[in-house]
């Protein structure tokens, strides 16, 4: 079987580049391969009642399928060059934020017409941000909710199947270049194409290390981010979420200048569990609808960690703590931050005893025996910090869930049209290294597909 485009992996980067091709030139044949399963189909076997913690399936359908990793996220997307990525190094600054202006749009015709859009821009709170050594980073966010996004990625899906071949359940287990385009070999067989775009996200971030081994492609090392999912009631960032939704704010460290970064803000949401690679992390969710809204707030407080030579592997690193907190909690480990900074594990009762109702169910423990010193100690200095501009960050009764971490590819070698050093084979989204979230990774097929529009 031979197509025009072969698409792997249906996450944002896939769907919006399938979406865009089709779009350009009706005429091509394409293909997607996703490891995961359908929208449909994609269920967590979590219910809170017989399954209450993560029996790390084959393919978490948390993580993989149709909508990739976002799709039962919040659905923030963020119009910014500040975070998300490093696309604007390769397609310009202008260039990236009007693709990502141009995915809002398709998010608001699919489905999410009826959501918000925040912005920073003028905000008191920058001012009162940098008085307590805090900086507030610039975005304009659009919110679509858990709830809202899956209607959009319904609605992308309907428009696209009758168009684009899908492949399910079909794992890509092998690239090859041929002299006139790819050989892609999956579970059931091989397929051929004159282009490819390989879109994985940070679930195939092992796989992605694998083929640019193959293909001689090459990479340099990223980053991780480690730390902890905080819950508190949403009454204490309120002040900020009402007016800004989610606020990206950067802390400096006295102890060891590391910067600590608030990440994934989800007022009124949920904490959920993650299986990348076998390893259970955690994650935050919300609402757009009233009706699926909680009376907490969670975000994450991560750290990112650089290595130099000779070390490598910092997703090894990551996964390293991750696994130690799975070995001592089964999985997440949950700690209130008055323990903590006394030093001692939570237990069931005084979980039970505080202010904050937990929404995921998770082992008591400490995670002061999971985490290295230094990443501990900027979390800590970062929740005093948050304190300051939102009083009651620091109670006791704050619950921080252990750990999180984000894992990032090797940054791969592409250009500025994002394609490697074979012609035709184009690597987007979170696998490429480059982009970090939702806006980016999308924007980043839309950039892709009208290239290979043009020359095809």
């Amino acid at each position: 079987m031979k197509y025009d485009v072969i698409i792997v992996g249906a996450g944002p980067g896939g769907i919006f580049s399938a979406y865009e091709l089709v779009k350009k030139n009706p005429k091509l044949k394409i293909a997607v391969f996703e490891e995961g399963y359908s929208l449909e189909k994609r269920k967590c076997p979590i219910d809170g009642d017989k399954v209450k913690s993560c029996i790390k399936c084959k393919t978490c359908a948390i993580m993989n399928g149709f909508g990739g990793a976002g799709a039962f996220s919040d659905g923030k997307y963020n119009i910014t060059n500040d975070f998300g990525g490093t696309l604007y190094e390769h397609i310009g600054k202008k260039e990236a934020i009007d693709l990502m202006k141009y995915v809002d749009e398709i998010n608001v015709s699919h489905g999410g017409e009826g959501t918000k859009m925040y912005s920073t821009a003028g905000t008191k709170f920058k001012k009162v941000c940098i008085q307590n050594k805090l900086k507030l980073l610039d975005a304009s966010v659009r919110h679509l909710g858990t709830d809202i996004n899956y209607v959009v990625l319904e609605n992308l899906y309907a428009e696209l199947k009758d168009k684009v071949e899908f492949f399910f359940q079909s794992p890509v287990e092998k690239i090859e270049v041929l002299e006139d385009g790819y050989r892609i070999s999956y579970s059931k067989g091989a397929v051929e194409c004159s282009q490819c775009i390989v879109s994985v996200g940070r679930s195939g971030s092992k796989w992605m290390e694998t083929v640019c081994k193959d293909l001689d492609i090459a990479t340099k090392s990223n980053r991780v981010d480690i730390g902890v999912r905080v819950e508190i009631p949403a009454v204490i960032f309120s002040h900020l979420t009402d007016e800004l939704y989610e606020s990206k704010i950067v802390y400096r460290t006295e102890k060891f200048e590391d910067n600590v970064r608030t990440f994934c803000m989800n007022p009124n949401g949920i904490v959920v569990n993650e299986n990348t690679n076998g390893i259970v992390t955690v994650n935050g969710h919300s609402y757009e609808g009233a009706d699926k809204q909680t009376e907490n707030t969670n975000f994450a407080l991560l750290v990112a960690k650089h290595f130099s030579e000779p070390f490598k592997d910092s997703n090894g690193y990551g996964e390293s703590i991750a696994r130690l907190s799975n070995m001592l909690g089964g999985g997440v480990i949950l700690q209130r931050f008055g323990d903590l900074v006394r030093g001692r594990r939570s237990t069931a009762k005084r979980i039970e005893e505080g202010l904050v109702t937990p929404t995921l169910a998770a082992t008591p423990g400490d995670l002061s025996l999971v985490l290295p010193k230094r990443i501990l100690d900027g979390i800590i200095e970062m929740i005093y910090a948050l304190d300051k501009i939102a009083p009651g960050t620091a109670n006791d009764d704050t619950l921080l869930y252990g750990v999180e971490v984000k894992f990032y590819n090797m940054e791969v070698d592409i250009d500025e049209n994002l394609e490697t050093k074979y012609k035709g084979l184009y690597i987007i989204g979170d696998g490429s290294g480059v982009t970090h979230s939702l806006s980016h990774a999308s924007a980043s097929g839309i950039y892709v597909a009208r290239r290979i529009a043009e020359t095809i």
